[in-house]
């Protein structure tokens, strides 16, 4: 049942990325109830998107495998650094596992946006993190929304089986 419920959040956020409607910039976009705040602390500022939410009790994102320990999904808060976001939107952004892994991040219900061209910035994200299989038609759709040449595109030819996570709230440093 649980990879169902996944495999139509997948379907849904594959349908909303596909979006041509212009919604203004990424880096303002959020959902109604929710607006992107900023506060500035020190030499730091905090870009808030979604829910907003703290540091406290974040875990290194590296750790994630870890914590998960066998179960299909975890509710977590984790820290890390930002390798990428979906350059049309910013509906989706990934983190550095380590060991050249990386974490898909996406947001709850598309209801927020982050920064196109995140590549280097610490976040700190809190949710869902979850086992997943994605099926070639959507990592396709990951591959055109990472900007991948179609010779990249056409060389996925088979599902993928990864950890990936739903945010309810992001927090991005910079």
């Amino acid at each position: 049942m649980k990879k169902f419920a996944f495999f139509l959040s997948a379907v849904a956020l594959l349908s909303a990325c596909k979006n041509t409607t212009n919604e203004g910039d990424s880096e303002t976009s959020a959902s109604s109830d929710s607006t992107a705040v900023e506060a500035s602390t020190e030499a730091i500022e905090n870009h808030y998107y979604g829910d907003t939410i703290n540091e406290d009790d974040a875990v290194d994102v590296s750790q994630l495998l870890a914590m998960m320990n066998g179960n299909d999904s975890i509710d977590v808060k984790l820290s890390g650094t930002v390798n990428s976001s979906c350059q049309k939107k910013g509906c989706w952004m990934k983190m550095d596992m380590g060991d050249g892994k990386e974490l898909r991040v996406s947001f709850r219900d598309y209801s927020f946006f982050v920064p196109k061209n995140l590549n280097g910035e610490h976040a700190v994200v809190q949710g869902t993190a979850y086992v997943d299989t994605l099926d070639i038609d959507f990592l396709k759709h990951l591959a055109e929304d990472a900007g991948k040449t179609e010779e990249e595109i056409a060389q996925i030819t088979e599902p993928e089986i990864s950890v990936n996570f739903t945010a309810n709230g992001v927090i991005i440093k910079s």
